[in-house]
């Protein structure tokens, strides 16, 4: 029986006509495994999104609409079964925007893509309110800007208790430098917010401080090896 459903939505380009990436989806599959590995006892299943193609394209929002339309996808599939959102990259801006889909729970977004400038500042957070956010991001990434998912996570912060931010020290867009630690952060929050699975201590604490304190938490190292206190 299907307890709850994880939408991968891999990283694509701010615009482009392109088809989507073989090498983004390649790059999101380690999470969808690590997430249907550890969830399958709760009756997780995990459903990559192929994106139409893979180009934002401005106010079209093409991702964010594959997203929606994934999680239509699923609510025909499945029925009312909780759904989180994990995205790297643009997917992650994806999952951020396509948070106010009814079935739409969790909202797992890594590195994400965000416009720089007043774009940045106009991007939405209200359809995050009754969510349970998380975002992951490197210190030295030199794609996207950490400080503006910091800018992000804090007005988010105000309209929702439920986010939480952590940072990974000095890793990059990719998150390869830390990826078990990344993945066993993903994977605890994955299964804390959809099934009755206590959060580790970290995550715990992060969702409850406030800010700056839940928005800029450290990865430790070592994160996973111990995920209990």
């Amino acid at each position: 029986m299907v307890g709850g459903v994880v939408l991968l939505l891999p990283d694509g380009e701010p615009d482009s006509e392109r088809g989507p990436s073989r090498w983004a989806a390649a790059r999101a599959r380690p999470l969808g495994r690590a997430l249907a590995r550890a969830g399958g006892p709760h009756g997780l299943v995990v459903h990559p999104v192929r994106y139409r193609s893979r180009g934002w394209n401005g106010t079209q929002a093409r991702l964010a609409e594959d997203a929606v339309g994934a999680a239509d996808e699923v609510l025909r599939r499945y029925g009312d079964v909780p759904v989180c959102l994990a995205g790297h990259g643009l997917g992650g801006r994806a999952a951020l925007h396509a948070a106010d889909h009814p079935s739409v729970g969790v909202v797992l977004a890594l590195a994400p893509w965000l416009p720089e400038g007043p774009a940045s500042a106009a991007e939405p957070v209200r359809q995050l309110v009754g969510r349970r956010v998380m975002i992951v991001h490197g210190t030295n990434d030199r794609r996207t800007d950490p400080d503006l998912s910091y800018r992000l996570a804090e007005r988010a912060k105000k309209v929702n208790r439920s986010i939480c931010r952590f940072e990974v020290h000095t890793d990059g867009n990719a998150l390869r430098q830390h990826h078990a630690e990344v993945l066993a952060l993903a994977t605890d929050f994955v299964l804390g917010s959809l099934f009755p699975h206590p959060y580790a201590r970290p995550v715990a604490d992060a969702l409850a401080a406030p800010p700056p304190l839940g928005l800029r938490m450290p990865l430790a190292a070592g994160f996973g090896r111990s995920l209990r206190p």
